[in-house]
């Protein structure tokens, strides 16, 4: 949800003078629990005993407060509400989850992971509370509220207070302690309670006997004694009046009300049922519904009675009705006045002169004024579309009857839109092809001018009417994308490109992105960089900067695999720029996430590491709904080249559980690149137990979508060959590997092209092929003008002793020397000790033992399978970690891995 919000939802209501002390029930709340659920009818007086607990915290103790209402049935709201009242509670808490939010993209437990991340350091304690739930509980919210609740901090207390039991696993909560209830039969007044109540708070004065009467008739419900005190107010018999009472609590709630309603004035009798309409009331708007002028007044007058009005924040300027009265005022309305559509008509207005849509579209749809309602939906559309309240839109399609839209080509093109948002595509065909019917009606013709039209056809925004010709194929570029059709998905985004007039920025820069996307995905990455260039500018001119940063990710990583590092680095830089006046724009910390893959890949560990930290100091917030498996990913890229593969992998485990997808194509899927880490580092196993999972096989018809993944099952079989002597695996990496590298060359793919020679490379030199030194030198004469160097180094002691085979003195030397010198040098983990020595670093009786350390055996197993002491193999084992450079058996495997020592080794 974005735009903005109904603040009075987030004043906690201040507790009235002359309650009555309800210790009993102080004490619960206060219990130790992860969660309070007050859960009890109408009229039990919820929301009030809450409001007199919270005054009895400390100041220490942070109070959060909603109050819900329909309109939070959606997650969005909803959870803009909740992360708004937390942070305005503890200032900070909603920094993060706020803009993620409020672009719309991000799942809900991505948006939650945020929250606690943020509760869970505070040092006090907070409570968040949830008022009348039951107005915003639905399917929708279950998921994220049980993950929310499962994981809320120690600190932390949830309290809900609502009609009706909550879709939440409240059973499990309760079985573990963690559940502290209150209920209709905890809230009713004891005996005692009520004669305070009657007798202290009210003046009534009656006996022991009537009490104990009224209480018994009323069996303690808080609502009805209140209204009984107000019947009672006055009367000379109150004992009759009381002996008279009886029936049913719905009964008892109308019998009561119409006692209180005809004991009032005319004008106050009259001001209550027509504002009765009303969700939320203050002085100018029950103005505009009774038609007079005294609307403030009164409600200061009703508060003063104590007549079943809630304040709604601390100037008392806005109120609602009790719900349970104002319930049966609006019965009461209907009954006496039959039709109340001229009420909700003058709200509708009101809220529209104020510039609140919502409600006014509610107004008009509750008046029956559907033709009014439709024309507020569609006036509205750019602003929601704007601030992403898509979710508010598709309501609405729910509402307003098709016989209505399909004669308003503007309004139905925005529930388009809401459909698309929703990912719900099924009817979107049939609804463009009737505004496209819409639009021959009113004279269009490709991009022609509009004639006069057809007298049926209702068109309010013309502003938005001048887009439709481009919007329409806009939207069926997305559909044919969806559908897989990359052809039909270019063809429309180009005329939707030409349809779109001279000013509408931004329908082109859209088709230009969904363009790109169409053919980014055929693997024609020129044609997608010139795309989403054009994209770019296009958002740039509209000032949507964020939008520009998400472009800038695709042109940097269709540069990379382009072979254009410096210029992926240049794309990354530029939109910094952009981004300067507001370091915490959303998308600026992917910048740096990509410029850390750019300096990893040459090899500058420092940089990398330097510019993750940076993007991890801007916040989540800054961040595009994909940025937390982005920097995941390239954290463990880092941890891998730093030697700590575990650290890698967990890392890679936490992308995969986050990751969000997009339109854009996955082309780098996390999976894979799990595999190429187990695989280089000796678990051959899992592995081919990837590619066995996701239909992997060297049989497969090389394609782009597909090409990491393909280049992945190559690599894993070259290690199967190293661990295993597998000449078939060999081959079977070596006549992939050919494949993948015509469809790479064809495709002007360079950075892919260059890894696919060097594994080529280092398949012919298994395999005993002279060739090997050339097909390296191939890649080297790519590589070298952008600066590569993990490609070479990060394959280890094969490429080293293949790059030691080069002519030291021919073209391209000094590349050669450099990359040697990054293979033996600092960043290389564990390496302590000259090259020389590790080309062949250990005797063979060392590798004899550095084999069995690979296996499941223990020291005295070891000793028993060489036929020597354990004393020797201890010796033999601190000789291995002294030409090694490392200090632990783990470590000491991982680079035996490295160097490729461990082929032919016994499996155990």
């Amino acid at each position: 949800m974005a735009g903005p919000l109904v603040e009075t939802k987030l004043f906690s209501p201040a507790p009235r003078t002359g309650l009555v002390a309800r210790p009993r029930l102080d004490g619960r709340l206060s219990r130790a629990g992860r969660l309070v659920l007050i859960s009890a009818p109408a009229g039990f007086g919820k929301t009030t005993l809450l409001a007199a607990w919270l005054t009895r915290l400390t100041s220490d103790h942070a109070v959060a407060w909603v109050s819900l209402d329909e309109g939070d049935q959606e997650a969005s709201a909803f959870w803009t509400y909740v992360v708004t009242a937390l942070d305005r509670a503890v200032p900070g808490v909603g920094a993060g989850a706020l803009p993620l939010l409020a672009a719309g993209q991000s799942s809900t437990e991505a948006v939650l992971v945020v929250v606690l991340n943020e509760l869970s350091v505070l040092p006090g304690e907070v409570t968040l509370v949830l008022d009348d739930y039951h107005l915003a509980d639905g399917p929708g919210l279950r998921s994220g509220m049980s993950f929310f609740v499962d994981r809320l901090p120690p600190q932390v207390r949830l309290v809900i207070s609502t009609r009706a039991d909550p879709g939440l696993p409240l059973a499990r909560l309760r079985a573990r302690g963690e559940l502290i209830e209150v209920r209709a039969a905890d809230l009713r007044f004891t005996r005692a309670e009520a004669a305070t109540y009657l007798n202290d708070v009210t003046g009534l004065h009656l006996t022991a006997e009537d009490i104990a009467s009224l209480e018994e008739r009323t069996e303690g419900w808080v609502a009805a004694l209140q209204l009984a005190a107000l019947s009672l107010q006055g009367r000379g018999d109150a004992a009759g009046f009381i002996a008279g009472f009886a029936g049913d609590d719905r009964f008892v709630v109308d019998y009561l009300v119409e006692e209180v309603l005809d004991r009032q004035p005319g004008p106050v009798r009259r001001f209550l049922l027509e504002t009765s309409v009303l969700d939320r009331l203050t002085g100018p708007l029950c103005d505009a519904v009774t038609g007079e002028h005294d609307g403030k007044a009164m409600l200061e007058q009703l508060d003063r009675a104590n007549l079943f009005l809630v304040p709604l924040d601390d100037q008392r300027r806005w109120y609602r009705y009790h719900h349970l009265f104002g319930d049966v005022l609006r019965t009461h309305l209907l009954e006496e006045r039959g039709e109340v559509a001229d009420l909700h008509r003058r709200a509708g207005n009101w809220y529209d002169e104020a510039g609140e849509p919502v409600p006014a579209v509610r107004h008009a749809l509750a008046a029956g004024d559907i033709d009014r309602a439709a024309d507020l939906v569609e006036l509205a559309v750019p602003e929601l579309r704007r601030n992403r309240q898509e979710a508010t839109l598709r309501r609405w399609i729910d509402e307003l009857p098709d016989t209505v839209v399909e004669h308003r080509p503007v309004l139905a093109m925005g529930f388009v839109g809401a459909l698309m948002a929703s990912n719900e595509f099924g009817d979107i065909e049939r609804r463009l092809r009737d505004i496209e019917r819409l639009l021959t009606g009113l004279g269009f013709d490709g991009g022609s001018e509009p004639g006069a039209g057809s007298a049926e056809i209702v068109v309010v925004d013309q502003d938005e009417l001048a887009r439709l010709p481009g919007c329409v194929e806009q939207y069926w570029a997305a559909l044919a994308l969806i559908g897989g059709d990359p052809a039909g998905t270019l063809e429309h985004a180009r005329l939707a490109v030409d349809r779109a007039p001279e000013h509408d920025d931004l329908t082109r820069a859209s088709a230009d992105a969904v363009s790109g996307i169409a053919s980014w995905t055929t693997g024609d990455l020129d044609a997608a960089h010139r795309s989403y260039t054009d994209a770019a500018n296009g958002l740039h001119r509209l000032g949507y900067i964020a939008d520009v940063l998400g472009c800038s990710i695709t042109l940097a990583d269709l540069e990379i695999t382009q072979g254009k590092l410096s210029q992926a680095q240049r794309t990354y830089e530029n939109a910094l720029e952009l981004a300067v006046r507001d370091p915490g724009l959303r998308g600026t910390r992917d910048m740096y996430v990509g410029l850390s893959q750019v300096a990893l890949e040459r090899n500058d560990l420092a940089a990398a590491a330097e510019y993750l930290r940076r993007s991890d100091d801007l916040g989540e917030q800054a961040g595009l709904p994909q940025n937390p498996y982005r920097w995941r990913v390239a954290m463990a890229l880092l941890r891998e080249a730093e030697g700590d593969v575990d650290a890698a992998l967990g890392l890679l485990a936490e992308a995969e559980r986050v990751y969000l997808g997009d339109f854009a194509p996955n082309v780098r899927p996390v999976p894979a690149l799990r595999a190429r880490v187990l695989a280089s580092h000796g678990d051959v196993v899992a592995a081919l137990k990837w590619a066995s999972q996701y239909g992997v096989t060297v049989h497969d018809e090389a394609s782009y979508l597909r090409e990491y993944e393909h280049v992945t099952l190559a690599r894993i079989l070259l290690a199967q060959h190293n661990t295993e002597g597998s000449q078939q695996a060999l081959r079977d990496a070596a006549g992939l590997l050919e494949r993948l590298l015509t469809a790479a060359e064809d495709g002007g793919r360079r950075g892919t092209v260059i890894e696919l020679l060097a594994l080529l490379a280092l398949a012919r030199q298994a395999d005993g092929d002279d060739e090997a030194p050339a097909m390296l030198a191939r890649a080297l004469a790519l590589a070298e003008p952008e600066g590569y160097v993990r490609v070479f180094v990060s394959e280890g002691a094969p490429m080293t002793r293949l790059l030691t085979s080069l002519d030291r003195h021919g073209p391209g030397r000094a590349y050669v020397s450099q990359l040697l010198d990054a293979a033996f040098g600092p960043h290389d983990v564990h390496v302590g000790t000259h090259r020389a020595d590790l080309i062949e670093p250990l005797t063979e009786r060392e590798l004899a033992v550095m084999r069995l350390l690979a296996s499941d055996l223990d020291g005295p197993s070891i000793a028993r399978e060489l036929v020597v002491s354990l004393n020797t193999v201890r010796t033999h084992t601190r000789n291995i970690y002294a030409k090694f450079g490392v200090n632990n058996r783990r470590a000491a495997v991982r680079r035996a891995h490295q160097l490729n020592l461990l082929s032919h080794s016994p499996a155990r």
